[in-house]
């Protein structure tokens, strides 16, 4: 570090990447080629540029990158449940905010959101896939069905990018997601740690047919006994992501189980299995593990009903599946196979520093979120 300085007290004026050619002892072509991830240059003279652009805190200036894409109209094709809109509206954020962002390079994003995760969701990505979009985002809550659909459009030349859930056995050219398996993993050994040995537990799903839950669930189901000796799953509990049929199933579930020491739920949708742990009078008795964060959470982390929460980062998810997607269209960079945030863990006593609790009280209501997010940004039109 005290070198780059050194060397850019010498350079005087260059910035950008002049000066980062300078300092590198390179061309700006071999500059250029490290920035955007091409071809015809070394990984250590790669990575030495990079060092050095981090160093000197270099940004690309995104109104020459519209330059040089020439204006070129890119069009990608978004399709992301609303609901529940506790997690989707985090993941919603993150995708408009990148939007904006990319506004200046001429790309414009056709919205088909569905209402739920799974629920029409092969239609709305056969109905982008004819509107001639350029690339696809889409959380795929129906992995069997789009599998198909995501292999015609990548044949096609349409590169499809899954956020959130992935749909594993389609050809697809990336997915962004907290890795699932590891998610419950983490899940699973923190609960195996709070609990004492022979302990009986429960998962609480959303729907199996979604890698990602049926992945969450694999992953706490091999990390539980390996850290609770002798514990046991005595239920997986399919929710499919509606409150009366989560609290229901929970709540009578608690009542064949007075005795089950611990719930883990694998989905945003956990307020109804905290109302059923209050219903039998199992708040804070209970270990309850949660998945993501919201507003609503924080009155159940102060009372203890909720234990600890494992967060997935939605709104970081969001951006980086547009980035990704606009860096490929735009500049050719090319998409990575995965693209894995690490998951972290939510307790009573970190609960503040995170994205959705400092946003607690500034951020729109509900509907005005939905309407701001989807009617009103230029960038992403229906």
């Amino acid at each position: 570090m005290d070198e780059v300085r050194r060397k850019m007290k010498k350079n005087g004026r260059r910035q950008g990447i002049h000066l980062i050619a300078e300092l590198a002892e390179v061309s700006i072509g071999t500059v250029d080629r490290a920035l955007h991830g091409r071809p015809g240059i070394n990984q250590s003279t790669r990575q030495r540029i990079l060092r050095i652009a981090e160093q000197i805190a270099y940004t690309p200036n995104l109104a020459a990158r519209a330059l040089s894409v020439s204006k070129a109209s890119v069009r990608i094709g978004v399709c992301v449940p609303r609901e529940i809109r506790f997690f989707y509206d985090q993941l919603w954020s993150g995708l408009l905010e990148e939007a904006h962002r990319v506004a200046a390079l001429g790309v414009e994003f056709v919205n088909k959101p569905v209402h739920a995760l799974g629920e029409n969701d092969t239609q709305a990505f056969k109905d982008l896939a004819a509107d001639g979009v350029d690339g696809i985002i889409v959380t795929a809550g129906n992995p069997r069905g789009l599998g198909p659909l995501i292999d015609e459009a990548e044949a096609k030349g349409i590169p499809v990018v899954c956020v959130s859930t992935d749909a594993p056995e389609s050809k697809r050219s990336s997915i962004v997601c907290v890795e699932p398996w590891l998610n419950g993993h983490l899940a699973g050994e923190l609960m195996g740690k709070f609990l004492p040995p022979g302990s009986k537990v429960a998962v609480v799903a959303g729907m199996l047919s979604a890698e990602d839950h049926h992945r969450k669930t694999a992953g706490f189901s091999d990390a539980f006994p390996r850290h609770c000796p002798g514990g046991k799953i005595l239920s997986v509990i399919e929710g499919h992501e509606d409150e009366d049929e989560s609290f229901q199933k929970t709540f009578d579930l608690l009542g064949r189980v007075p005795t089950l020491a611990g719930l883990y739920v694998n989905t945003v949708n956990c307020l109804p299995v905290c109302r059923a742990l209050g219903a039998r009078g199992l708040a804070g008795k209970t270990k309850l593990i949660t998945t993501d964060l919201f507003a609503e959470m924080s009155p159940y982390f102060e009372k203890g009903t909720i234990t600890a929460s494992i967060y997935q980062q939605p709104h970081r998810q969001g951006q980086l599946a547009v980035r990704l997607m606009v860096d490929h269209l735009t500049r050719k960079v090319p998409l990575p196979p995965t693209m894995h945030l690490s998951p972290q863990v939510v307790m009573s006593s970190n609960l503040r520093l995170f994205r959705e609790i400092k946003l607690a009280g500034t951020k729109l209501d509900d509907s005005a979120l939905r309407l701001a997010g989807l009617e009103s940004v230029p960038a992403l039109k229906r």
